[in-house]
């Protein structure tokens, strides 16, 4: 098989990550795919990488390949409180095996990326980590979500991402403050079903 056939393979099997539900909603109510979160993710890195000293290009792969992991086993939510070794050590394996589709060297090259943003390592993996924190809170507080949905969850997750850069402290205190206006929306609606 030639390189540009391995590459089609590689991409019909990506294709999967179309069907990998994540738990999170889109805002007409059905659950997001992780192929729409990293899409997202991507599109928002697209407009802020400009901002920062990072290498555009290569956070918007970063952006592309950082939950390929999830194609196999699927989306282990954070709010499940996962084992973060267990969780890390099947989404290696399941990077190996799709990336194992590619030619040699595109291969080891995109796991070296992956493993460069899962050990935010760099300052476009630190970017990307943060703003891949920032789109799963911009999507729970934009989504039609289930009424016991918990918002509280968006106020700590992935804090630490958030640090050093004015920019993202500015961008996570919008995300802060429109997830306390849904903890108090959500607090005067049970108020007003329980008199």
């Amino acid at each position: 098989m030639d390189a540009l056939e391995q590459q089609v393979t590689f991409i019909k099997r990506a294709e999967g990550l179309k069907s990998v539900l994540r738990e999170a909603w889109t805002s007409t109510g059905r659950r997001e795919s992780t192929a729409e979160h990293s899409w997202r993710l991507a599109l928002l890195t697209g407009l802020l990488a400009p901002s920062f000293e990072v290498d555009t290009g290569k956070a918007l792969m970063m952006c592309l390949i950082h939950d390929l992991g999830e194609l196999y086993t699927g989306d282990i939510s954070a709010v499940s409180k996962p084992d973060e070794a267990e969780k890390h050590a099947a989404e290696e394996r399941d990077m190996r095996q799709v990336l194992s589709l590619l030619p040699k060297e595109q291969e080891q090259e995109l796991f070296a990326l992956w493993r460069e943003y899962n050990d935010n390592a760099t300052a476009e993996a630190k970017l990307v980590k943060a703003l891949d924190k920032a789109e799963t809170i911009l999507q729970h507080n934009q989504g039609a979500n289930p009424p016991d949905f918990d918002y509280d969850f968006n106020l700590d997750y992935g804090k630490q991402y958030f640090s050093g850069a004015p920019l993202l402290l500015q961008l996570r205190k919008i995300l802060d403050d429109e997830t306390a206006r849904h903890i108090r929306k959500t607090d005067v609606s049970s108020e007003n079903d329980n008199p």
